[in-house]
Formats: structure tokens, sequence, C-alpha cells
């Protein structure tokens, strides 16, 4: 069925577990898989313009400590053949998809940003595919400026190009002290890994995958009280590119959801605290 057959159940490190491929109708999706055999597997949806390098090391095998965890590329993005979707209901179509294809009945989803988008998606359009949902640095389907999400990053990403510094440094993470701290110990992280890392997004998959993002922005509400698994909600207190506001939004409409909110963090919250969030996730997926 799949060539992770051989490798899945991979007790490797995340920065050293092999790139993997699976065709899906005759598209080429790329992904990594780790993590213990047995039980229900995580499937980490990642953000804008993520390729595999793009997870947090410190997050993924966390998790995979206890639970076997795929990382998955959107098709058009690092190794994953195709065109990048232009709209977020679409790249759903694609990870339901994959999980389908890798053999899984049932499966718990990790979502950050544009992949929170995703993953509720996922979860709206097969209910009994999925068990638990974590929801990080994302928001809801019409969400308050998510359509902005454009002209807020742009001056940001020329501040990195002309600072010479990652455009997460200003994107994800808060100006103080603590901020810039966690953001170099971030992006020094996403550096671990040396051999066969995954290709940088094109341009154009880049900007494709924006129009998605301000799709999703302008989309009408879905219908988030009809989410009846646990959902669990984390961002940081100060989230400028997916405003915190959304993250309180959606657990105010999802029966049930637990928050955890950040403080002195922005949108890559789970990243500054990841180790206070990769506790908090492996104890509600465990609960």
């Amino acid at each position: 069925m799949t060539s992770s057959v051989r490798y899945h159940g991979s007790r490797a490190r995340y920065a050293d577990a092999p790139n993997l491929p699976i065709d899906i109708g005759g598209t080429t999706f790329a992904y990594r898989d780790l993590g213990p055999l047995g039980g229900v597997p995580l499937i980490l949806l990642n953000h804008w313009g993520a390729v595999l390098d793009n997870f947090d090391p410190r997050i993924v095998d966390g998790l995979a400590s206890k639970h076997r965890v795929i990382a998955t590329n959107y098709r058009g993005i690092g190794a994953s053949g195709g065109t990048a979707p232009v709209t977020v209901g679409e790249m759903a179509d694609d990870a339901i998809a994959m999980i389908r294809a890798l053999g899984f009945e049932k499966v718990d989803l990790l979502g950050f940003s544009l992949g929170g988008f995703v993953a509720q998606d996922v979860t709206l359009k097969a209910p009994d595919l999925v068990r638990k949902l974590i929801l990080t640095g994302t928001g809801p389907a019409g969400g308050k400026g998510i359509d902005k999400v454009g002209p807020v990053s742009w001056p940001l990403i020329i501040k990195g190009l002309l600072t010479l510094r990652d455009p997460k440094t200003y994107l994800f993470f808060t100006s103080t002290a603590n901020g810039r701290r966690a953001a170099k110990a971030f992006l020094s992280r996403l550096k671990e890994r040396k051999a066969n890392r995954d290709t940088g997004p094109t341009p154009r998959a880049f900007l494709r995958q924006l129009k998605a993002i301000a799709a999703w922005g302008r989309q009408a509400p879905q219908d988030l009280g009809s989410i009846r698994i646990p959902v669990l909600i984390a961002n940081g207190d100060n989230d400028i590119m997916v405003p915190t506001v959304n993250s309180t939004d959606m657990a105010r409409r999802i029966p049930g959801a637990q928050l955890v909110i950040y403080e002195d963090a922005g949108h890559g919250g789970i990243f500054q605290n990841h180790a206070d969030f990769v506790p908090k996730a492996l104890s509600f997926l465990d609960a």
C-alpha cells in the first residue's frame, strides 16, 4: 500500500527520519513517519509555505515519544508533486485522501496556522476519521484578520530580507527580548537536520497558498458547534498573523474545547513554549 511499511515505527529523531513518498491519484506526496507503532497516529499539517523541515523538531520528537507521528507536505510544496491548491478545501481533500491511502481509519490531527484551517475542514468533512483535534496559531473560516495575512506579512518578509533575518523572526515571535531569544532558538532547531532536507517552496506555490488563506478569511463561517470530539486550542497572546481573538472565538464555538494562551508570545507560541506545550498535548491525546 505504501512505502511507510518499511519505516514506520522508527525511533529515529525527526532530524533523521527518512523522506517517504506516497502516490495519491498519480501525484507523489512527501511525508515523514516516526514514533511507536500502534494506537491512533497523529497527522501534522503545517503553515503557509512550510515544507517538512519547518516542523519544530522538539515538538515532533516530544509527541513521537508516545505516539506515531506523520508529518505531511501539501500538494505542490517541497518534495510533493502537483500544483499547490488555492483553496483550503482542496488541501483538506488531499489530507483525507493521504490518510486513507496510508491505511488509517482513525487519526488525531495537529494543525498549525494554515494547517489548522485544513484540520478544521478535514474534521467537518470526515468526522468519523478524526478522534482528537489540536488547533494552534489558527482561526476559523471567516475569522478576524485572516484575509489580511498578506498585507500584514509582506512588510515583515521584506524587513527580514533587509535585516538578513528569517522573516519568521518577526512573523512568529514578539519583539521583546523573550520573543527574540525564542525566535533564535526555534530557527536554530529548524537547521538541525543536515542531510536529505526538503526543498523550499517555489514563489508560485507560496502565492497560491496565500490565495487559499485569503479565501478562507472571506469564507462564510462553518458550523464549529457540530464538532463533537475533544479539541485543544493553543496560541500566543499577541498573534499578528492570525489574531489571537480567533483562538478565543473557536474555543467559544466548539463544545468543550480546551484553550491555552501563552503570555508574551506570538503566532509561534507553541514553538516558544514547546517545553510546556508538548506535555499538555500528550496529556490531551492520552486522556
